[in-house]
């Protein structure tokens, strides 16, 4: 095959600055290159062998992209663990993907001591990036090996966890080709592709740099990032964000490309106008977002400031997808695009039977020639197939032409009075008013409705919660918004729950609500 993939690129230009560190440090390919051979070497030793596991609780940065590259390199499985998870929640997920190493950061020990634990995993496979108790020190595993590149590579992959929203999180796993890491690794690229991204320096092409501004255990973040990567493209670490902090890697690094959320942008758009001015952000040529429906009158503010180089597209950790170049969003604004070259999508109603164009159903996808189970759970599987289709539970609809637009998922749908109503179009609404932070709507009980709209609203710096501003911001959904859709409750609340990568966790809003009826939804 070609030049592409890491390995190749870091033997043939090693000192290519692969990686920057959230506190700047720069790493030369050659340097992780070396460190991911000695984790190999350090594990084999051990005796992990092809299709093995291991699990990392490291924060962003160098750590867990060496974990990543020796897995890839070796036929491992490496997960990247949600570090917001507690302790039991963390020894589960190590326990079932069997683990046969665990990488823990001492910023998550207390959490790491205790999921090794729950894991009843042997102290001798447990290793430590500081100072974690009961763990090896990883220079302990590595001190003595070489940096030379192992004998029988083949490739590994990511086994991400899906969050778990209903029981317990099930890993993504796939079968491994069993093929040069470089030549998957340069499969890999389809994806960014797609989205016409072109290969960077140590591959032939113009320097190109990648900004990760989400956590790293999250599957979009590890695929962008390390297809990114494979490409010759510089990994730019961010650790917690901030918008003014984005502005300025973008600047400073020249940063090509990044994976985002709308809550990013959102919360970019809030900026001073001085601020946002103050930074050149010009060399942005492929901003994608994903995750949560962007509502139109936000994308159409970025399209203006950063040009068009926003593009977005729907997928699940599961395969499939869909994406929209900016040009397809302007001929067709809220949309999430037409389905990827290697997938097909479906519309169906509850009876599982096909939609016409324009009817609201649930989305099914699948992608070619790529087969995947929850690890461990045959029934989970199949009960979210249709035939060679799968679904993750969200609600949209189909244009003639093809393209998908997103309604909701399955389970935030509000039915009130017997009217299907999708809080995300509420919420779209409400996030345009200047004194909103960020919203949630969800359905709370109604003995006469069933249920009835509730919002739940941050109100935005210098902003004042209480019975006026939640006039305002009904009056403001006044011609915009039919009133049946209208919250008939709105509740404020300092900080919303989110997780890092931008997801709501309406559970954690809605379910007291519930808590004493006999049905919890």
């Amino acid at each position: 095959m070609g030049s592409l993939g890491f390995w190749r690129l870091a033997q043939a230009e090693p000192e290519w600055v692969a990686a920057v560190d959230p506190d700047g440090t720069e790493y030369t390919a050659g340097e992780l290159l070396a460190r991911a051979n000695r984790l190999v070497h350090g594990l084999r030793g051990m005796g992990l062998g092809k299709g093995d596991a291991i699990c990392g609780l490291v924060p962003n940065g160098v750590e867990g992209l060496v974990l990543y590259l020796a897995a890839l390199q070796a036929g491992w499985y490496y997960t990247p663990i949600n570090w917001h998870l507690t302790g039991p929640e963390i020894g589960y997920i190590v326990a079932d993907s069997e683990a046969k190493a665990f990488f823990v950061h001492e910023r998550y020990a207390g959490e790491g001591v205790r999921a090794a634990e729950e894991a009843g995993l042997d102290p001798r496979r447990r290793f430590a990036y500081g100072k974690v108790e009961g763990f090896r020190p990883i220079a302990e595993l590595v001190a003595d090996q070489p940096d030379t590149l192992p004998d029988d590579r083949s490739n590994g992959a990511t086994m991400h966890y899906t969050s778990g929203t209903t029981g317990r999180p099930k890993g993504v796993k796939r079968a491994l080709m069993g093929i040069d890491p470089d030549d998957s690794a340069e499969l890999m690229t389809f994806l960014l592709g797609m989205f016409g991204m072109t290969p960077g320096t140590p591959a032939g092409g113009e320097p190109q740099a990648h900004l990760i501004t989400s956590p790293n255990y999250h599957t979009a973040v590890t695929q962008f990032g390390g297809t990114a990567l494979q490409m010759g493209h510089t990994l730019v670490y961010m650790d917690k964000w901030t918008p003014e902090d984005t502005l300025r890697a973008i600047e400073k690094y020249e940063i090509t490309n990044t994976h985002m959320v709308p809550t990013h942008f959102k919360r970019l758009l809030s900026l001073p106008e001085d601020v946002r001015n103050r930074y050149d952000v010009s060399s942005m040529k492929w901003a994608i977002h994903a995750a949560a429906p962007c509502p139109v009158p936000i994308k159409q503010q970025m399209l203006e400031w950063w040009g068009d180089c926003i593009w977005e597209y729907y997928a699940a950790t599961e395969g499939g997808g869909t994406i929209a170049s900016p040009e397809d969003w302007r001929a067709h604004p809220g949309t999430v695009g037409n389905a990827w070259p290697i997938s097909e999508l479906l519309i169906v109603d509850d009876d599982g039977e096909p939609l016409g164009p324009n009817e609201h159903g649930t989305i099914y996808m699948k992608m070619a020639g790529v087969e995947f189970e929850y690890k461990g759970d045959k029934e989970k599987t199949e009960k979210n197939r249709l035939k060679d289709y799968f679904t993750v539970g969200d609600i949209g609809y189909l244009t003639e032409d093809g393209f998908l637009f997103l309604s909701d998922r399955k389970a935030d749908m509000i039915i009130s009075g017997g009217a299907n109503i999708y809080p995300a179009e509420i919420e779209n609404e409400i996030t345009m008013h200047p004194k909103v932070a960020d919203v949630a709507v969800f359905g709370i009980p109604d003995d006469e409705w069933g249920e009835q709209i509730k919002a739940v609203v941050e109100p935005a710096e210098g902003a004042e919660a209480g019975p006026e501003l939640a006039a305002e911001i009904l009056a403001s959904l006044e011609g915009r918004l039919a009133k049946m859709k209208w919250p008939k409750s709105i509740d404020f609340i300092e900080t919303m729950p989110r997780e890092p990568n931008g997801k709501l966790l309406k559970r954690k809003l809605r379910d007291p609500f519930w808590k004493d009826r006999d049905v919890a939804i």
